[in-house]
């Protein structure tokens, strides 16, 4: 497993999957719940790495998808 530290600074849904050790169906239904921000560049879905943190962290300072 890999430290969160050595991934890009924007991650997509297979890094995010990396990350919490879920399925992609998983993955989406996170992204999709609004939980944090994320950009949409095409058909790809990122987010950035300083956002996952903090949501993983518990950090109430995260920017949220309206």
């Amino acid at each position: 497993m890999k430290k969160i530290e050595s991934y890009p600074d924007v991650l997509d849904v297979s890094h995010i999957q990396e990350i919490l050790g879920i399925g992609r169906r998983q993955a989406y239904e996170l992204i999709a719940s609004g939980e944090f921000h994320t950009v949409r560049v095409g058909k790809r879905i990122k987010i950035s790495k300083e956002v996952l943190s903090k949501w993983l962290t518990g950090d109430s300072n995260i920017l949220k998808t309206t």
